[in-house]
């Protein structure tokens, strides 16, 4: 197996085999590429060792183009806001770390984060680079993240989610639902939406099913318990909208609201409250509950 470059500050290089095509240059190519970035960029990172080959040399300005030649690159995003809330390692040993996330940080580098991120974070406070998420959540999801530690033992806990042998559970604010008799299920056939980011219900054979319960009633907002059995992306948003509760402070569901950048006064009200599952490596049961609290 090729050994890729090395983790910067928490960050994994992105990689791009280069396609056929008649640039002169490497940087001809990541230049047409990746139009937004632009050129005189691309020189600073080469200039820093940023952008590297499958055996770490670094590429040069002058570096010829060839086709299929492995080109590894580290993102950057120029004034990256910091995000200011604090993530909590709730578990950690030596194969698994279960860790409280906050609100609007998000999991993985995606669009504009690529340095505040839990990954990142938790890379630069263990030293770790062989963390790696078993599962996501989305970054207006606050609550529960486990993180493979060891890759020796990494496929015995994916083996878990894969299998279904975990309970998730979530809890959310939303609109009363008087009318709807609970426990209730939702299921549906989810597919991608419009903006790309958004997902959609169409008519099909259902491909995700979420449990849908109430824990507490006050005026015309309740608390729900969602169970998710099925993982799609923004499942639970996309079938507490469908049911005519969005969750509270939901920018996506049923419609997009703009929010500025920066601005954390309205967090999504859906929390990963609680996991649990027998240990693969040693037979106990595991049980971890977030200590974030949503705003009834």
């Amino acid at each position: 197996m090729r050994k890729r470059p090395p983790n910067i500050d928490g960050l994994a290089a992105s990689t791009l085999q280069l396609p056929p095509g008649a640039w002169p240059t490497v940087l001809d190519c990541l230049c047409e590429r990746f139009p937004a970035i632009a050129r005189p960029q691309w020189l600073e990172r080469m200039a820093r060792g940023r952008v590297v080959d499958v055996d770490g040399q670094w590429l040069t300005p002058e570096t010829p183009y060839r086709v299929g030649l492995e080109v590894h690159y580290y993102r950057e995003v120029s004034d990256e806001l910091p995000i200011p809330f604090q993530e909590v390692v709730l578990h950690e040993d030596g194969d698994l770390m279960v860790v409280d996330k906050p609100h609007f940080l998000p999991v993985t580098p995606s669009g504009s984060h690529v340095h505040e991120t839990l990954l990142g974070r938790l890379i630069r406070r263990t030293g770790n680079h062989e963390l790696v998420p078993l599962h996501r959540i989305d970054r207006d999801t606050a609550g529960l993240v486990l993180f493979s530690a060891n890759p020796h033992s990494r496929a015995r806990y994916q083996a878990l989610f894969r299998e279904r042998r975990i309970e998730k559970s979530y809890e959310a604010i939303a609109p009363a639902l008087p009318d709807v008799e609970f426990p209730c299920t939702r299921s549906s056939r989810m597919v991608a939406g419009e903006p790309f980011f958004r997902v959609q219900e169409i008519a099909g054979p259902a491909n995700s099913e979420t449990r849908v319960d109430v824990i507490a009633r006050s005026n015309g907002t309740w608390r729900y318990a969602l169970t998710p059995i099925t993982g799609r992306k923004h499942q639970l948003r996309v079938h507490m909208a469908a049911l005519g509760a969005p969750i509270a402070n939901d920018g996506m569901y049923p419609s997009l609201v703009h929010r500025a950048a920066g601005d954390y006064s309205t967090p999504l009200q859906l929390l990963a409250k609680r996991l649990s599952f027998i240990d693969p490596l040693s037979g106990v049961e595991r049980w971890f509950s977030s200590k974030f609290l949503l705003q009834a």
